[in-house]
């Protein structure tokens, strides 16, 4: 499926910040994602990079002059300002910052911003005594204050060789975001999704633990799928090597016990809980309090059963309608049977089964061939696809749900 900037309208607007190669990495990543990318340039910032590398990358013009013959901006200066669907400032500098706080257009970029009625976002880049500045303090909040979304600065080294406030954000945190932005008019827009992920490990000792191949993709994908939808989204996490996902809320846990605990809080105010995680099913019973020795050549632990979270999720919010439940099923053996099995067993409003053994199916993959299978045993057989992809097939579905129940 068409991923959340497919033929989306970016205006990227690029003021006069060493930063400003981070803004080429950026305008490509986004054309690769299938946005259209029109960049308007200040004069500083073509100081440092020039017009032809943006130009290059995104295949459209680009505006350095109001009053230039051959820019569509000099017959309608609100051209890109009316056909954006979101405009994005990266670098943000202190002075530019400070022009659109004051309201001034004498420019290309702050003429686009004043005239657009579409979402703004802005990432500041500069050294850090400016950005602590309280004059530049003073602008961003007013920027927050009309609800222009400010991303960043990071901390870290500067051009300066200063260590501080100041660094422009990565640009998989820029985009991100502006997922999450142009998400703000999707179908979950209301709703609040809690999703769970990762494998669950289950301590022996301080040193070792018991856990599984879960690599968390699943439930991350779900987790920015309903991001890009609108939804609110509480991600329960065990732990994974997956950056978090931005504009998501991140619990993180470890074991069994302790993503119980988070997802029954959780779902306190959620419409829809989904179990993607690898919970344990069993933990040992007693931990050791020190690092066991090798010895003996055999070594038997004792396991207890770990809490069934969906199973117990049935009674949390009894008496509420409109709240769903999805499960998922992870199989190398009779897979229909047993998916349709956990379903009435556990009362889920879907489940989502897969062949751990099929090719692309199999954790820590990118992909994932899944049934869905729902109360009443109606199910479909969706094709190998990314995982982002399954996930929105997934939220299709809860979506349905939520407006039947």
């Amino acid at each position: 499926m068409a991923g959340p900037l497919s033929s989306r309208h970016i205006v990227l607007g690029v003021t006069g910040s060493i930063a400003c190669y981070k803004a080429v990495d950026l305008a490509s990543k986004l054309v690769q994602a299938g946005a259209l990318v029109d960049t308007i340039m200040s004069h500083g910032a073509t100081r440092f990079v020039t017009p032809l590398a943006f130009r290059s990358i995104t295949h459209r013009p680009v505006v350095t002059d109001t009053f230039d013959p051959d820019s569509e901006l000099s017959v309608e200066h609100v051209a890109l300002a009316q056909r954006a669907d979101i405009v994005v400032v990266a670098p943000a500098t202190a002075h530019f910052i400070a022009k659109v706080a004051a309201g001034l257009a004498d420019d290309p970029l702050t003429t686009t911003i004043l005239a657009t009625e579409a979402p703004v976002l802005v990432a500041p880049a500069m050294d850090a005594h400016m950005y602590d500045n309280p004059a530049t303090q003073e602008n961003l909040s007013r920027l927050k204050g009309r609800d222009i979304t400010i991303v960043g600065p990071a901390r870290g080294r500067l051009a300066s060789g200063l260590v501080g406030t100041g660094r422009l954000v990565e640009t998989p945190e820029l985009i991100g975001h502006i997922c999450a932005i142009l998400g703000r008019k999707g179908d979950l827009v209301g709703y609040t999704v809690v999703v769970s992920a990762g494998g669950t490990q289950e301590p022996i000792d301080p040193v070792r633990v018991i856990t599984n191949r879960s690599s968390g993709k699943m439930g991350y994908a779900i987790a920015e799928a309903a991001r890009d939808r609108g939804a609110r989204v509480v991600l329960v996490t065990a732990p994974t090597s997956i950056a978090d996902p931005v504009a998501v809320q991140v619990v993180r846990v470890k074991m069994a016990l302790e993503m119980r605990d988070a997802v029954r809080k959780a779902v306190a105010d959620a419409h829809a809980l989904i179990m993607a995680a690898a919970v344990a099913d069993y933990m040992p019973i007693s931990v050791a309090t020190q690092k066991i020795k090798k010895g003996a050549e055999t070594w038997s632990i004792e396991l207890g059963k770990t809490p069934d979270i969906l199973e117990e999720s049935r009674g949390w919010l009894s008496g509420r309608n409109g709240f769903i439940r999805v499960g998922f099923a992870a199989e190398s053996e009779n897979l229909l049977e047993n998916a349709r099995d956990k379903v009435l067993r556990k009362s889920l409003d879907l489940i989502v089964a897969n062949d751990i053994t099929a090719e692309g199916s199999g954790f820590g993959t990118d992909t994932n061939k899944v049934l869905l299978i729902d109360r009443s045993g109606n199910l479909e057989d969706l094709p190998l696809m990314s995982k982002y992809g399954v996930a929105h097939r997934i939220l299709d579905r809860v979506r349905e749900l939520l407006a039947t129940d």
